[in-house]
Order: structure tokens, then C-alpha cells, then sequence
């Protein structure tokens, strides 16, 4: 195909999601001609069916619950019901505002903006719209999707993630396969908007990525919501008619419900975009990459929910920052994957960094690690919010702090200090001395770390 003029790039990056516009934005920072090629909207699954919009979905639940709990305050308030189209519409305006800031940032580095589907058709090039795009250094940024599991089909009463966000009714009953990040905050919104909710999860617990002690925490906070689930029992089947779904589990166990959600985690975007083609090594379909992000073919790299481990928007922006400055002999840093911050926005909120205390115990041996729980009955501001948790903490024992778990209201807003604290690998004695403001949620990390360092102010140890 012939080369037309304007289509010889310094970098083309395939893909405008979290990962792919932040290569670019940088990479235009740093003086290159850039290309971006989206084949749906610049902002991907993040900005539009992900990230964003369940925020939005949880903070108008969050709301609802406000109302519902008024009296708890003594405001007289009583919650009238939940305006469906109302809520979609708040959510899309959120999006909206958030689209057209991207789209102009996007302009004013004097990006090249190319809507269609690209494919990878040579080490150096991406056909798009029938058009050859080149460019010195190619990053591929294509994200991911709603997994399924062989033999469940999405189809009428059974939905991902992107189709419950785009309900225009409350359901009246849900079973949610899955109980991390995705099936817990479905979970959350679903009760609060009034909804009979069951989560079904394979593994010993909810949230099975977290430490145990924070998931045994969420268990309980959500059975006194009164959201149901089923533990360690995988799913077998399910079939569904006018009156709703019906689920059967390995066990023999039913359930039924109108809807069920499918919400077992994200697959790698990557098939039929010519990556094997090219050269590029996959496993399972993710692209591997070595430390920074070099797949080892030509001069293209991957960033983003392909490349294996955590499927986070910010992990994206950061390993597009990291790749535009690699490709620019800026020799940055590389990303230290436990050291990135995970937040579940569930209700109770779940915030992480680090590594959790059985993997501390594995890594280090259980002589040498040492966790502290310090309880949010005890903090001010978790007392006015009505909230219960606690910040655990986990150290090297006479070492640094290698994870910070938090759990209850509000708590991922405090995930900033702790991902400074474990990613400067800062010892208790470095965090006690500094002040943490009265009375905020913030404090309670304060008082955490006096007590990992052997001087408890308002705890019990």
C-alpha cells in the first residue's frame, strides 16, 4: 500500500484509552510528532463504561443511603425512590464534562487524533481506515473486555458490566458472579438503590486479592447490609426465562434473581490485530513485555490492561508516562507493580498498597513480619461519618513498611500517603513524627503508625 503524506509518525500508539493517551500526551510533551489511533472513543473502557461511570453510579448510592440514614443525624428526610433516568443522566454528564476536557488536551499537544481500527500490519506500521500509519516506535494500547467463561453466554437477562451500566431500571434482584473489585461494587450500588442482591464467588472470600483480614471485614459489613453471598461453590450453569435467571452452582445449589451479572474480571484486547503476526510473544492473550515494556520486537512496546498484572487506569497512565520517556532515553524508573494503589469503591471502601501479610510471611518468613490493626472506632471523623474498619499495617520486622490495608468509609482518599509510605519504603519511626490534621480520616493513618512504632496515643496497645 503506498505511503501518503502526513502518515509518518515519530510515535503511533494504537489505542486512546488510559494507557494510550497518556504515551501520547507525554511523548507530545517531550517534542514528538505523535499519532493516536481509537477505533471507539478517546478515554476507552475507563472514562466510558468502566472507572467513571460506576464512580458516578456509587456516589449517587452513596447519596441514597445519606437520605435513607438521615435519622441516624437527625435530619427528617425520606427517600422517595430512585429516578433511573435521572441517575444515567448525572452520570453522563460527569462523562461529558470529563470527554471534552481529554478531547482538548488531546488538541492542544497537536496530536494527531485518527478514529477507526487499527491493525498492526508491519514492526513499524498500523492500517487504519485503509491508510498505512508509521512511525519510529509503535505502542500498542488496546485494553481489555468483559471476560465470560466458556459456555456462558451474554445474552437477554445476562449482562457485563457494560450493560448494567446502561440499565434504565433498578433490578429488582441480581445474582453477581463474582466477588472482586467489579462484583463488589455492583453489589454496593444495587443494594443501596434498593435492590435483593446475591454474589456468588468461587474463592474462600470476597475480594480475594486483598489481605484476609480486610476481606473477612467486607464480609461482615456487607451481611449487615444485607447482601448476600455464597462462598467457595464455583458457578455451573444457568439458564433463564421470562421470570428472570436461574443459577445452579458445582455444589447443586440454585439461585434465582431477574438478572445475573457476569463480573469475573477483564481479558486482554488483543485478538486479530495482527500482535502474533508481528512477532510479538503472547500468553493467553496478554503481550509480554520485559521491565520496561519493550515486547523485544522491533521498537514496539505495550502498555495497559495487556500486559499481565493489574487492570487499573492508573497503572496505564503511569506505564504511558514510563514508555514515552523510555523511548525518549529519559531512563525512568520502573513501575514496581506492588507498589501501585488499589481501591474498591464499594461500601465499605477498600484501599491497598504493598503486599498484604501472608504474602509478607512468604516473602520475608513469618519470624520476620510484623501487623498492626488500628481501629477506626477509635478516629474522630469515622465516628462522625458513622463508619467501621481499621488501617492495618505491615512491616519487615526492624524494616520498612511493606503494605498499608485499609477498610470503611471514605478510606481510599487516604491511599496517597500510604503509597508514598511504602513506595520511599519509609520505616514507622519516619511516618509517627509527622502531624495528621484533627479531626480527618487521615489521622487514623497517623495513629497506625504510632502504634507500629511502639508509642500508641489513643489506642489500647
Amino acid at each position: 500500500m503506498a505511503e501518503t503524506p502526513g502518515t509518518d509518525f515519530d510515535i503511533v500508539v494504537l489505542g486512546g484509552g488510559s494507557g494510550g493517551y497518556a504515551t501520547a500526551l507525554r511523548a507530545a510533551q517531550l517534542g514528538q510528532n505523535v499519532a493516536l489511533i481509537e477505533a471507539d472513543k478517546l478515554g476507552g473502557t475507563c472514562l466510558h463504561y468502566g472507572c467513571v461511570p460506576t464512580k458516578a453510579l456509587l456516589h449517587a448510592a452513596e447519596v441514597a443511603d445519606n437520605v435513607r440514614e438521615g435519622h441516624l443525624f437527625g435530619i427528617n428526610a425520606t427517600l422517595n425512590g430512585i429516578d433511573m433516568a435521572g441517575v444515567n443522566s448525572y452520570k453522563s454528564g460527569v462523562i461529558s464534562g470529563l470527554y471534552k476536557g481529554l478531547q482538548g488536551l488531546v488538541k492542544s499537544r497537536k496530536i494527531t487524533l485518527i478514529e477507526g481500527y487499527g491493525k498492526l500490519v508491519a514492526q513499524n506500521a498500523i492500517e487504519v481506515n485503509g491508510q498505512r500509519i508509521t512511525g519510529k516506535h509503535i505502542v500498542l494500547a488496546t485494553g481489555s473486555y468483559s471476560r465470560s467463561l466458556p459456555g456462558l453466554t451474554i445474552e437477554g437477562r445476562v449482562m457485563t458490566s457494560e450493560h448494567a451500566l446502561a440499565m434504565d431500571t433498578v433490578p429488582g434482584s441480581a445474582i453477581i458472579l463474582g466477588g472482586g473489585v467489579i462484583g463488589s461494587e455492583f453489589a454496593s450500588v444495587w443494594k443501596s438503590f434498593g435492590a435483593d442482591v446475591t454474589i456468588i464467588e468461587g474463592l474462600p472470600h470476597l475480594v480475594p486479592n486483598e489481605d484476609e483480614a480486610i476481606s473477612k471485614n467486607l464480609e461482615r459489613a456487607f451481611r449487615k447490609r444485607g447482601i448476600k453471598f455464597n462462598l467457595g461453590d464455583r458457578f455451573a450453569g444457568v439458564t433463564q426465562d421470562a421470570n428472570g435467571v436461574h443459577v445452579t452452582l458445582e455444589s447443586g445449589k440454585t439461585f434465582d434473581a431477574e438478572y445475573l451479572l457476569v463480573a469475573i474480571g477483564r481479558g486482554p484486547r488483543t485478538a486479530d490485530l495482527g500482535y502474533e503476526a508481528a512477532g510479538i510473544t503472547m500468553d493467553r492473550g496478554f503481550v509480554i513485555t520485559d521491565e520496561k515494556l519493550h515486547t523485544g520486537v522491533g521498537n514496539i512496546w505495550a502498555v495497559g490492561d495487556i500486559v499481565p498484572g493489574l487492570q487499573l487506569a492508573h497503572r496505564g497512565f503511569q506505564q504511558g508516562i514510563f514508555v514515552a520517556e523510555q523511548i525518549m532515553g529519559l531512563n525512568p524508573q520502573p513501575i514496581v507493580e506492588s507498589g501501585i494503589p488499589r481501591v474498591t469503591y464499594s461500601e465499605p471502601e477498600i484501599g491497598s498498597v504493598g503486599i498484604t501479610e501472608a504474602q509478607a510471611k512468604e516473602k520475608f518468613g513469618a519470624e520476620n513480619v510484623e501487623a498492626i490493626e488500628y481501629n477506626l472506632a477509635g478516629n474522630g471523623k469515622s465516628k462522625i461519618l458513622n463508619t467501621a474498619g481499621f488501617i492495618k499495617l505491615v512491616r519487615q520486622k526492624d524494616g520498612p513498611v511493606v503494605g498499608v490495608h485499609m477498610i470503611g468509609a471514605r478510606v481510599g482518599e487516604l491511599i496517597g500517603e500510604g503509597q508514598l509510605i511504602v513506595n520511599w519504603e519509609a520505616y514507622p519511626e519516619d511516618v509517627a513524627p509527622l502531624i495528621h490534621a484533627h479531626p480527618t480520616q487521615n489521622e487514623a493513618m497517623g495513629e497506625a503508625f504510632l502504634s507500629l512504632a511502639g508509642k500508641p496515643l489513643h489506642a489500647h496497645n
